[in-house]
């Protein structure tokens, strides 16, 4: 990895150290330099299973974490929105560490303003698809809500949801959102896109024995290999990613950090193809 905040690589690395819209514990913001700190790690390499060298100059570029406050309010949002968009007017895939999922909606609002309407592959157990919880309509169960009324989304696929109520259910076919359970991901068709694809990565969409490091465990859910697999299984451009809810303060044998950083190499080499 360059490390070059200024440099060229293809993929951006971005942290956003927020977690202000959590509802359950704080944490999240601590993420992306944990997540560094794994990727950098000497009990591994760069080198992805596809055979890409992501530590070869201008392959991956670090962009650097979003100075926010870690408040509510739309200030913040509106700093990480910029900074993607900025790294997407020089022609990077930003690749962002977060945070809580709540900058999802800044992040897909960049990309969004860019390409246009994207196709949006959401791996979690929780749908985040409430109009409004515990009365913030930004909160980390809302994003999803919020990216289907500002019409950023052609196509909204979720993956991996295990905890699905009456409400997100009405939600989720007001908007039309493609479901794959976790109680049906084995006999799911292969996933297939037309036009640009964002990856929402939610580190609880693995089972707790495979991510033990996040706010909200929810049993039952995907391996690490299963994951992998989707992810490297697409055939579409994928032009953006996050990856999302890791909470270093849970995981102090850092099982989760590891994961993240699995997950964050396979994601670039899927943007680089």
């Amino acid at each position: 990895m360059t490390g070059d905040k200024r440099g060229a690589g293809r993929v951006a690395l971005i942290g956003l150290p927020f977690d202000a819209n959590s509802s359950h514990l704080r944490g999240p913001a601590e993420a992306p330099w944990a997540i560094r700190a794994a990727l950098r790690s000497n009990s591994t390499n760069l080198w992805t299973e596809s055979g890409v060298d992501l530590g070869a100059p201008g392959v991956i570029t670090d962009a650097g974490d979003v100075a926010v406050s870690n408040q509510t309010g739309h200030a913040d949002f509106a700093a990480m929105e910029a900074a993607v968009a900025r790294c997407l007017e020089r022609g990077l895939r930003p690749l962002v560490l977060g945070g809580d999922h709540s900058v999802t909606l800044p992040v897909v609002r960049a990309v969004a303003g860019k390409h246009g309407p994207l196709n949006i592959l959401h791996f979690d157990a929780h749908p985040d698809l409430y109009d409004e919880f515990q009365g913030n309509r930004f909160s980390h169960a809302c994003p999803f809500a919020r990216i289907s009324e500002e019409k950023l989304a052609t196509r909204l696929v979720q993956v991996g949801i295990r905890t699905m109520n009456g409400q997100q259910l009405a939600q989720a076919r007001l908007w039309g959102v493609e479901l794959v359970e976790m109680r049906r991901l084995h006999n799911a068709p292969r996933l297939r896109f037309d036009g640009p694809v964002h990856i929402s990565f939610d580190l609880d969409a693995l089972d707790p024995a495979f991510a033990p490091g996040v706010s909200h465990h929810e049993p039952g859910g995907m391996s690490t290999r299963e994951a992998l697999a989707l992810i490297q299984s697409l055939d579409a451009p994928v032009v953006s990613a996050d990856i999302v809810e890791f909470n270093p303060s849970r995981d102090p044998l850092g099982i989760t950090a590891m994961a993240a950083a699995k997950i964050l190499k396979e994601l670039a080499a899927r943007m680089l193809r």
